[in-house]
């Protein structure tokens, strides 16, 4: 075969450090808008971005190219140096050190989309807490509790 193809779609979930409430309406549009300026300059697409103040959901494509880690490496740093850099009111802005990233099939991806485009709805009823524990034990991620937050 002379080409590679791919299609590499992952839910990516990650908080403000210690879960602060950072992210108000004024900052959350912008921001998701300059997360998906950071994925096409790195060949890869935003295709959902949702959350409420103390953390995010992004629906992503990466490039056939990019390991899950490298891309998301690059958002934090990039939209972390970002948010320093245009609101000089939030120097103490910082995400957590680690994050969760599912795949997601290409069949899956429009109820991905309805879950992210409903986080303040969702986190109605259960926390941010309860949402992540019970998205590792969905995908049957062994974790020790004690290491998950920061």
């Amino acid at each position: 075969m002379g080409q590679s193809f791919a299609s590499l779609h992952y839910h990516i979930v990650f908080s403000t450090k210690n879960r602060e409430p950072f992210i108000d309406s004024t900052l959350q549009s912008r921001l998701y808008e300059y997360r998906g300026g950071i994925l096409r300059n790195h060949n890869g697409v935003l295709l959902a971005a949702g959350g409420i103040p103390d953390h995010v959901h992004l629906l992503v494509g990466l490039h056939r190219e990019m390991a899950v880690a490298e891309g998301v490496k690059l958002v934090k740093a990039h939209s972390s140096k970002w948010i320093h850099d245009t609101f000089p009111d939030r120097k103490a802005f910082a995400w957590q050190t680690g994050y969760g990233a599912f795949t997601v099939s290409y069949s899956n991806m429009d109820q991905v989309k309805r879950y992210i485009a409903g986080q303040e709805e969702h986190h109605r009823k259960r926390t941010f807490k309860e949402e992540f524990i019970a998205f590792l034990d969905r995908h049957e991620i062994p974790y020790d509790e004690r290491y998950v937050w920061d």
